[in-house]
């Protein structure tokens, strides 16, 4: 008869690695960065710790990695209308429900407090989070700029970051409501700067 070991031993690695992130994100709302535990997530997914450190290094490599899992695919485009502001419009709006989500604020700050003492939760962040978003608005303001909606003086990254900049700010500080009626003004302002003083005919 066919050996089942090594496929039954994937399925259930499988199953328990899900189980991991699943209960590092459910901690980390429940309980925030500070007391979420390699412990707490081990008895929340029915594992051992070893099995967690078998993997990750980390609380931090595990929520970086439970968390991108969620992220869907297609998720490094923007939309191309042909009209820039209501594109970088729509998706900032999009952008500021989702930082409003408890659901997905919980990971996200958390994963901004692990980044200051791990470097390496830092670099795993900035590559397979923070970079793809940046690039995606990159690539819409260099479309922009080829169709003479944006100056061809423009450093595309540093527009993106422009935009980018501001909207993080306000979300990690708290400091005032992120609103939609926020994100239309930070994008008019924004294009405010980065159209260019003749436009094509």
């Amino acid at each position: 008869m066919p050996d089942k070991t090594a496929p039954d031993a994937a399925r259930r690695s499988q199953r328990s690695r899900q189980a991991i992130c699943e209960a590092a994100l459910s901690l980390v709302g429940e309980t925030g960065y500070d007391k979420l535990t390699i412990e707490g997530i081990a008895a929340r997914a029915g594992v051992g710790k070893q099995t967690i450190y078998r993997w990750w290094p980390s609380k931090g490599a595990v929520l970086l990695d439970a968390f991108t899992e969620t992220m869907e695919a297609g998720e490094g485009t923007l939309p191309d209308t042909g009209d820039l502001a209501t594109d970088l419009k729509a998706v900032l709006r999009a952008t500021v429900d989702e930082f409003n989500d408890p659901a997905f604020q919980a990971p996200y700050r958390a994963l901004y407090v692990a980044m200051v003492n791990d470097s390496e939760v830092s670099a795993g962040f900035t590559s397979k989070v923070m970079e793809p978003g940046t690039q995606a608005y990159v690539d819409r303001i260099r479309a922009a700029q080829d169709a003479g909606e944006v100056s061809e003086d423009i450093d595309p990254r540093l527009a993106a970051e422009l935009i980018l900049g501001p909207f993080a700010q306000r979300w990690l500080l708290r400091s005032q409501p992120l609103t939609h009626e926020f994100a239309d003004s930070l994008v008019d302002m924004a294009l405010t700067g980065l159209r260019p003083r003749n436009p094509r005919a």
